[in-house]
């Protein structure tokens, strides 16, 4: 299956702002590289050959720095003007998108799964890639059946491990063209709660999760990129 990958790259990124200054955390430097370059080089491992970078702060540096290509991935831009949420930012881009599904990305996390095969499972609206993490507490629980379909999201605030959302999806055009794009959106908050029960699956994983979204969890992304890509 072709497929195009749509990564959230808009973010203001204010809690990393004391560690990056002013360029937006998805170019934060990590192993190298711009974080999201590892993020690119993750799809087109998994087969994916165009992919739009979903822009909003500081977009002209973000397509300055990453350009047109990385490696065998052709990038596109889908730039908002103002904020509108994971779901707003997703719904913008779709003009620019050619593939349904569609494969998306939040653009301040990694989880080393295999995308190949969560693309190639894909049956339903929505697919979430769900990896277990042993303390839920920061990020949320995702309760999901023994038929893999998500249950109900849970608030952060509890604790020991179990299934995070880790913010990799496989979506329907049908479900994102289901987004009003009047204001700003949460794909997590508003969208996936009201397709509970009508299609929305997850893909579990063991694979290591990060995301660089405070100075903290950053400061541990050079040796997380080192033992796991």
């Amino acid at each position: 299956m072709q497929i195009d990958a749509l990564i959230l790259v808009g973010g203001l990124g204010t809690r990393l702002r004391p560690v990056v200054a002013d360029r937006p955390k998805i170019l934060a430097p990590v192993a190298g590289e711009p974080f999201v370059v590892h993020l690119i080089r993750q799809v087109e491992r998994a087969g994916v050959r165009r992919a739009i970078l979903a822009t909003g702060y500081r977009a002209d540096m973000v397509q300055d720095v990453i350009g047109g290509h990385v490696g065998g991935v052709e990038i596109f831009y889908s730039r908002e003007d103002e904020p509108l949420g994971t779901g707003g930012a997703i719904r913008l881009a779709l003009p620019h998108v050619n593939s349904d599904p569609v494969l998306i990305l939040n653009g301040d996390s990694y989880c080393d799964a295999d995308l190949a095969s969560m693309i190639s499972s894909h049956r339903a609206p929505a697919t979430i890639l769900a990896t277990r993490v042993e303390d839920v507490s920061r990020f949320g629980k995702l309760a999901i059946d023994a038929n893999q379909n998500v249950q109900r999201f849970e608030e952060k605030g509890g604790s020991g491990a179990g299934y995070i959302n880790a913010g990799v999806y496989v979506l329907s055009r049908a479900l994102i063209e289901s987004i009003l794009p009047v204001k700003p959106v949460s794909i997590e908050r508003d969208v996936f709660p009201k397709w509970i029960g009508r299609g929305l699956r997850a893909f579990p994983t063991a694979g290591k999760f990060i995301d660089i979204g405070t100075p903290e969890s950053y400061r541990t992304a050079d040796a997380f990129f080192g033992k796991n890509v």
